[in-house]
């Protein structure tokens, strides 16, 4: 029998008060120091999982009719018999468009920038209660007047304490002869103090190519996903090259493709932009909607989008350089052609769950079809995950997050405006577990758990 949860607060009142009153019976008899390891064990097992979908706008799967948030416990998550119908229950995330969502590591705190219109830039944070009650806490911000209503923004991973957005603009520039000489790409950062609804600190910065592919036309046309180092010294940006005809000027979509390039900047002062450039991948380093890059094991890891062999998981070691001897190619390891990584996460193993389409995709009603592989960071192998059923509508392109929970990664599947389930990777094993279904509705879809 299905169960539905509708009034989540009610009831989880209802259990910490039992809760304390079993506590309070207990007092005389059970400290600290006598809990048992099973006890233990069901404390580090509990999180919230908060479930993010994405209703239709216009046409099916493009996500623009806002985002709707709703929360279980993972015990829930967990569970088949549970039902989740967050388009009918859930809290409505404050956005024009899709919502650019992020949680804290512990899962009790959802941080939101408001995407487009009139609140585009917003700064808000919400305190996880369960089911659709998320309640405001501390000041909004808006980071607009540094990044623009649109932002492109992430959450550092240094305790939740900071965010970071971005912006590039671009001016072509011609000199007396009315000659097109290069293209001007100006970056802006901004750090966001989480904790205090603050800003932190701003830059500006032009940012170069070298003479000869500048000359040739190319330029930094989108920069997103700000990644601290494992040192805490260094910010890496990721970015995405155009490029036009010198001759003309106009956009040129049949240049070569160079090898993949990061903006680095000294941190936390934003200073010193210099580029960092691949050997062994091609392609953009922005990533999409979802984090693109980690720091893992003193190193940063790094997907990149559109290379020509695929796409690879890079390494940019703690010299702040990328290693050349770290060759990662996704369609190598899964046997496929055109390998393109949508949305990824590692545990903290070196063992992580991407999400990815390729040549042979189906077309579906919002796009290419998506899949889940599990991969290996040290060895470098990839494995598709059969037992996670797909359709030819499972749209992931708008993927933005999964859940890491010690060595488990949760993730949502659903087509569009099909029903679906949670299903939880247990990454040491590959054991995948079919949890808590999904309840759509007609052209929308879900992007992820947090």
């Amino acid at each position: 029998m299905k169960r539905t949860f509708l009034n989540f607060k009610t009831t989880a009142v209802i259990l910490l008060t039992a809760g304390l009153m079993t506590a309070c019976s207990n007092d005389d008899t059970i400290d600290s120091d006598s809990k048992t390891d099973t006890d233990t064990e069901k404390e580090v097992e509990t999180r919230w999982i908060t479930v993010a979908a994405a209703k239709m706008g216009d046409n099916p799967g493009d996500g623009n009719g806002g985002t709707l948030i709703y929360s279980v416990n993972s015990a829930d998550a967990k569970d088949p018999t549970v039902s989740i119908e967050p388009f009918e229950n859930g809290f409505i995330a404050p956005s024009n468009r899709t919502a650019r969502l992020q949680s804290s590591e512990d899962g009790n705190t959802i941080f939101n920038i408001s995407y487009a219109g009139d609140t585009g830039g917003n700064y808000t944070k919400y305190t996880v209660e369960g089911g659709q009650t998320f309640t405001p806490t501390g000041s909004a911000l808006s980071i607009a007047p540094y990044v623009g209503t649109a932002p492109r923004w992430i959450k550092l991973f240094d305790g939740d304490n900071t965010g970071a957005a971005v912006y590039v603009s671009t001016e072509n520039e011609f000199d007396e002869n009315n000659n097109y000489t290069r293209t001007e790409a100006t970056i802006g950062v901004v750090t966001l103090d989480l904790v205090n609804s603050s800003i932190k600190n701003f830059q500006e910065h032009s940012v170069p190519l070298s003479a000869e592919e500048e000359a040739n036309g190319y330029y930094f046309s989108r920069i997103d996903m700000p990644t601290l180092n494992a040192a805490g010294d260094k910010l890496y940006i990721g970015g995405r090259l155009s490029k036009v005809d010198p001759a003309t000027a106009e956009r040129d979509r049949d240049g070569e493709i160079l090898g993949s390039k990061t903006i680095v900047l000294d941190y936390p002062s934003l200073l010193n932009p210099t580029v960092i450039t691949s050997t062994t991948g091609h392609g953009n380093t922005n990533g999409y909607r979802s984090i693109n890059s980690f720091e893992y094991n003193g190193s940063v890891y790094q997907a990149n989008q559109s290379d020509p062999e695929g796409s690879h998981i890079l390494k940019i070691n703690a010299d702040n350089e990328y290693d050349s001897s770290y060759v990662f190619n996704l369609d190598d390891a899964l046997g496929i052609e055109e390998a393109y990584i949508l949305a990824w996460r590692p545990a903290p193993n070196g063992k992580a769950v991407i999400a990815y389409r390729h040549a042979a995709s189906a077309e579906g009603v919002a796009g290419a079809q998506g899949f889940f592989a599990l991969v290996d960071l040290n060895a470098k192998t990839a494995q598709k995950i059969d037992t996670i059923p797909y359709n030819p509508d499972f749209y992931l392109f708008q993927y933005q997050g999964f859940v890491v929970h010690g060595t488990e990664i949760y993730v949502t599947q659903a087509p569009v405006g099909q029903n679906g389930n949670i299903y939880v990777i247990d990454t040491e094993t590959g054991e995948v577990t079919k949890g808590a279904e999904l309840v759509n509705v007609a052209g929308s879809h879900f992007i992820g758990a947090f």
